[in-house]
């Protein structure tokens, strides 16, 4: 994971300044997937799609070939030969996320009949479980539905990431490690966003697939 963190900050060195909060939040990420955690991600707009960005890597293929858990290849077979070894053929390894913005029949309900602002948190609620992680991007930090999230997130013992820009914003208080990218403008934050989650993913990816 180190090299893959060095190999980033070669490329983008301005995210030196992040790099131990970096390696922070893949540690993070890790010790929840060993014990059979999940990822809840979440953000609004453009974070939104860098939400549904991370659990694309997350949940197949990325860079490592991600290989079937030991023994499921057996099992699918048992099951039913035929399509049991289509599956075992086809189906890759996964890191399981979910991106809370996607879910359009429950979140027009909830924003309907409920409190918008607390969408996320309310999926939070009901996915969340003690030792998940919950993972809040925010250009500014502050968004109002991300931190009700994150509130929630730490109530249910889950450990938070923070995906921000570089002022002091509000998520920092919730999170158990903010990695703050040197911008302020939010597509400038947003342009260095998207390697740091890359790199979060390959490093997660490495240490249980390489």
């Amino acid at each position: 994971m180190k090299t893959i963190l060095e190999t980033l900050i070669e490329r983008y060195p301005a995210l030196s300044a992040c790099s131990d909060d970096i390696m922070k939040a893949a540690e993070i990420l890790v010790e929840s997937f060993a014990a059979d955690g999940k990822l809840l991600v979440a953000g609004n707009g453009g974070s939104a799609a860098d939400s549904e960005h991370i659990v694309g890597e997350m949940m197949k293929t990325f860079k490592i070939q991600k290989t079937l858990r030991e023994g499921y290849a057996e099992s699918l077979i048992a099951c039913d030969p035929e399509m049991g070894n289509v599956l075992r053929n086809h189906l890759q390894g996964a890191l399981p996320a979910i991106a809370l913005d996607g879910h359009i029949a429950l979140s027009t309900a909830y924003l309907n009949d409920c409190e918008p602002l607390l969408c996320f948190a309310q999926q939070v609620n009901g996915y969340g479980r003690e030792g998940d992680v919950f993972w809040g991007i925010s250009t500014s930090g502050n968004s109002r539905n991300i931190l009700y999230a994150a509130v929630a997130a730490k109530a249910r013992g889950m450990k938070v990431i923070g995906l921000t820009g570089a002022r002091e914003n509000r998520l920092q208080k919730f999170s158990d490690v903010c990695i703050r990218v040197p911008e302020t403008e939010t597509y400038k934050v947003q342009e260095l966003h998207l390697p740091v989650y890359h790199a979060l993913c390959l490093m997660v990816e490495k240490h249980f697939f390489g």
